[in-house]
C-alpha cells in the first residue's frame, strides 16, 4: 500500500492494486470452478459451487478491504513516528540518518547531503504535526473499492455456469475467461512497469494457472 497517502486526491488505488486484486478474486474463484466434477456436476452442484465462489470472494473482499485500511493507518503512524523523531533531536548527522532511512532506498541513494539537510529543515519547520495518526474518506473508499474488485472478478468465471447448461462446455469456457482475464492482468502489468507487457501477460496466465492446481492439490 505503499504511497497511497501521497496520491489518494488523484486514484483511491494505483494499477498494481487493481489489477492485482482482481487477479486474486480470479485465482479464488477459479479454485471452486475447477473442483466441480463434470461428470456428475447437475444443476444443483453447479449453484452450490457459484454460491461458495461468491462467498468466499465476499470474505476475501472483506479481509482485503480491512488490510488496506489497516495498511494505511500502520503507514501514517511509522511517517508520524519519523516526523517526532526528527523533531526531536538536535543532532544534524542522526537527523539525515532518520530522514534517509525512511525514504525509498532509490531517492536515499539519489540524494546530495545538502539536499538532505534541506528536507530535514523543511520538515523541522513545520508549525504543528498531527498528534496521532488518522484515517480519512479517501482510506474507506479505497477499502470499498478492493471489496468490489474481489467480488465482481468472480462474475466472469462464474457466469458461464448460469447461462450454458452443460458443465463440461461451461468449465472450458469459464477456464478460458479466466486465461484470458489472467493475460489481460499481467500485459497491464507489464505496460505499467514499460517492461514486456506480452511475455509478463503469458506469465500470469500460466502462473495464476499452476497456483490453481497447486491450491486445489492442497485442498484449498
Amino acid at each position: 500500500m505503499s504511497g497511497k497517502q501521497n496520491q489518494s486526491k488523484k486514484r483511491l488505488l494505483d494499477p498494481v492494486d487493481r489489477v492485482s486484486e482482481i487477479i486474486f478474486g480470479l485465482i479464488m474463484a477459479l479454485t471452486f470452478t475447477c473442483t466441480l466434477s463434470v461428470t456428475e456436476g447437475g444443476r444443483g452442484e453447479v449453484q452450490k459451487m457459484m454460491l461458495s465462489a461468491l462467498g468466499c470472494n465476499v470474505a476475501w473482499g472483506l479481509v482485503d478491504g480491512f488490510m488496506f485500511v489497516f495498511a494505511n493507518f500502520v503507514e501514517r503512524a511509522r511517517a508520524l513516528r519519523t516526523l517526532r523523531a526528527l523533531r526531536a533531536t538536535s543532532d544534524s548527522r542522526e537527523a539525515d540518518r532518520i530522514l534517509l532511512d525512511a525514504l525509498p532506498p532509490v531517492a536515499a541513494t539519489v540524494l546530495r547531503p545538502d539536499q538532505v539537510g534541506d528536507i530535514r529543515r523543511q520538515i523541522a519547520s513545520l508549525s504543528e504535526i498531527p498528534t496521532r495518526p488518522a484515517l480519512g474518506k479517501d482510506d474507506w473508499l479505497g477499502a470499498v473499492g478492493v471489496f468490489f474488485l474481489v467480488f465482481l472478478s468472480t462474475f466472469p468465471v462464474v457466469i458461464p455456469f448460469i447461462f450454458i447448461h452443460e458443465s463440461a462446455t461451461a468449465m472450458r469456457v469459464s477456464n478460458l475467461i479466466a486465461v484470458i482475464l489472467l493475460f489481460f492482468g499481467g500485459y497491464s502489468l507489464g505496460r505499467y512497469a514499460a517492461h514486456r507487457p506480452w511475455l509478463m501477460g503469458l506469465m500470469m496466465a500460466l502462473v495464476g494457472s499452476a497456483l490453481v492446481g497447486i491450491t486445489i492439490a492442497l485442498g484449498g
